[in-house]
């Protein structure tokens, strides 16, 4: 998956200088050439951060920043957040905050690939535990595990995986659906068994595009989701999906 790149921004005196401490934060800036990330939170690697936290107190900081950002999305939306918000709610200094983001869109972007990231994750330990006839039974699990992310994972159900904000929030050449499919289609043929050809990627596009518009319905006024529409995106992806890979 291609990652996005930014170009440096130009600084602000709310902004950190290149090199000595951050203006506001009160603690010396991480020197850029100890560049590691957590390994817990591989979602930091690919996000657009000004410089990648190199110590566990600086990871800590940046995650409190994420989860506050998490909050404030559920409670306001996107357009009422801001970095300043995000730093009160955090408990950080705003040049902590500008120390890693440029702008509160980038720390939107951290947080979508997060999710995207803990999705992979639940999606995968849910197929490993799972026997199922076919690869095509694999649809109701990613199903699943969307839903409750849905509805138990703070800020998911107002930025999703960031379309709320941007189409292509995740990947700047890539549209945030076409980087889902991608990494679905990943654990459809790693732990599911299905054959990774051209077929198999179009058919996951069209299984995720359909899906995604399906679900949307099914949330838009009911905030646990409508039963019935989930139940008939699971029959869709199953009619769709058999038909297609029934056979094999």
């Amino acid at each position: 998956m291609t990652t996005t790149s930014r170009s440096s921004a130009p600084t602000t005196p709310r902004q950190r200088h290149e090199s000595g401490s951050d203006i506001g934060s009160g603690e010396p800036a991480e020197s850029t050439c100890k560049r590691r990330v957590d390994p817990s939170d591989p979602a930091l690697a690919h996000a657009p951060l000004r410089r990648l936290p190199a110590q566990q107190r600086s990871m800590a900081r940046v995650q409190r920043m994420l989860d506050a950002c998490a909050e404030l999305l559920d409670e306001s939306g996107y357009t009422q957040l801001s970095t300043t918000r995000i730093a009160e709610r955090a408990g950080v200094a705003i040049g902590s905050v500008y120390q890693f983001f440029p702008d509160k869109r980038a720390i939107t972007q951290a947080l979508g690939l997060r999710y995207l990231d803990l999705f992979s994750v639940r999606v995968t330990d849910r197929l490993a535990e799972m026997t199922f006839a076919h690869w095509t039974e694999a649809a109701d699990a990613v199903v699943d595990e969307y839903i409750d992310m849905h509805r138990n994972v703070p800020g998911f159900r107002s930025l999703h995986f960031g379309d709320v904000v941007d189409v292509r929030l995740l990947d700047a050449d890539t549209d945030n659906n076409r980087v889902i499919a991608t990494r679905l289609r990943e654990l459809l043929t790693s732990i599911a068994g299905a054959k990774d050809d051209e077929r198999l990627d179009r058919a996951v596009v069209v299984a995720v595009e359909a899906a995604d518009a399906v679900l949307k319905l099914a949330f838009r006024h009911d905030p646990d989701g409508d039963a019935t529409l989930i139940a008939e995106v699971k029959l869709m992806l199953r009619s769709y999906l058999g038909r297609h890979f029934g056979s094999e």
